[in-house]
């Protein structure tokens, strides 16, 4: 399983004790996309022809949600989606949402039986679950129905077909950093990675996009997540970045389990930033202490568009009297990508190709679209940290013209 939020596993324990009170303190926004990817399940099923809308006539969007599983995170969780949904419908302009709210008590047989019952009642599109189990049950619940799934998992491994998945991949971050990182001349790259499932999904990211990119991957080493297995590792992965003339470190660790101690642990085995310049697949600015690591001065992580970010936070925040739960966001661009296809007033509004239009939407964390292989690809910025700050050094995008894939 990839780890939850604030929790990045069992060994995290260990890993906490060793970062002492940096790691306790982490809400990253892109730790939650562990939270939505809850199991390495098998790739959704093909779609079909979509509902058709009818002229004038309100949507009829299901919202599957997590509660009646008796956790009280679940509840929250399930809670913060629905306001955001409902917050998105009062933003929106030239169509109208019909949104029914589906629980699925946390579970592929409680996903199954609410897409079912959510079909019946009409819904001509679903958004969520949130895990990734239940996601692609979903999926296969509306397989041939032609209802397209917009999940909140992260979980690549069940998008496709009628299912695509809302949440934040490695595969667009990576690609987003390579990009900009050939650019400024890096192009050998060694991959540090944990041996969990974050680190090895994680991995495969960065490869796939130097590849893509045109770079060279110099070497892969991986470590096992403890702190002595890592300040054993450290040595021979600056060896090897040393012996290949990598000009470039990719790392998949988190902030809130192994980042702090390998940041640490290489540039004092001799890989200082001068030497080589360190990449992070997670959100480096998590927690304030972070900002001082050795090892991330002068490196490059990506940020979501921050002004779009806080603006939505702001407009939960006076709404309801709370801040949202960090996965809220998706349940709005859900609500935003079908109020902007359904405004176009074509009956084929909600198919895949509609759902793929390559100028995509705009959400939350700033622009996103839907991608064919059904993940989503947002526009991030480029930042770095210079002087224990954080620096913008590519700003998001605000239109996917000429940007990304």
């Amino acid at each position: 399983m990839f780890a939850q939020l604030t929790a990045p596993g069992k060994r995290a324990p260990r890993l906490a004790r060793a970062a002492g009170r940096l790691a306790t303190r982490v809400t990253a926004i892109l730790s939650l996309a562990w939270l939505a990817a809850c199991a390495d399940v098998a790739g959704g099923p093909a779609g079909g022809n979509a509902p058709s809308l009818g002229a004038g006539e309100a949507v009829p969007v299901a919202l599957l949600v997590p509660s009646g599983s008796g956790s009280q995170t679940d509840e929250f969780v399930a809670s913060s989606l629905e306001n955001a949904a409902r917050l998105a419908i009062s933003d929106l302009n030239g169509a109208e949402i019909d949104l029914r709210v589906y629980p699925t008590a946390a579970s592929p047989s409680g996903a199954t039986s609410a897409t079912v019952q959510a079909i019946n009642d009409g819904a001509k599109i679903i958004l969520g679950p949130l895990y990734a189990e239940n996601a692609n049950a979903a999926g296969v619940a509306a397989a041939g129905t032609g209802v397209n799934v917009l999940a909140f998992s992260n979980n690549a491994d069940i998008a496709g077909g009628n299912v695509f998945i809302l949440g934040p991949t490695f595969g667009n971050i990576a690609n987003r950093l390579v990009s900009y990182g050939t650019s400024q001349g890096l192009d050998t790259y060694l991959v540090a990675h944990g041996d969990d499932l974050q680190g090895q999904v994680g991995r495969d990211a960065i490869v796939s996009a130097v590849n893509r990119f045109g770079g060279t991957v110099a070497a892969v080493q991986s470590y096992a997540l403890t702190q002595a297995d890592i300040l054993a590792a450290a040595p021979g992965i600056a060896a090897a970045a040393r012996s290949t003339g990598a000009d470039a470190i990719f790392l998949t660790a988190g902030v809130n389990a192994d980042l702090p101690i390998i940041a640490t642990a290489l540039p004092d085995n001799g890989l200082t930033p001068d030497i080589a310049r360190y990449l992070g697949l997670t959100r480096w600015d998590a927690v304030p202490q972070a900002l001082s690591l050795p090892g991330l001065q002068g490196g490059l992580f990506t940020l979501p568009n921050e002004a779009t970010s806080s603006q939505f936070e702001r407009h939960y925040s006076a709404t309801y009297g709370e801040s949202p739960h960090p996965v809220a966001g998706l349940a709005y661009d859900g609500i935003a990508a079908v109020g902007a296809l359904a405004a176009s007033g074509r009956s084929d509004a909600l198919s895949r190709a509609a759902l793929t239009q390559p100028q995509g939407f705009s959400g939350t964390q700033g622009i996103f679209r839907l991608l064919a292989d059904g993940t989503t690809e947002r526009g991030l910025a480029v930042a770095s940290i210079q002087n224990s700050q954080v620096v913008i050094l590519d700003p998001a995008p605000s239109s996917f013209g000429g940007f990304g894939f």
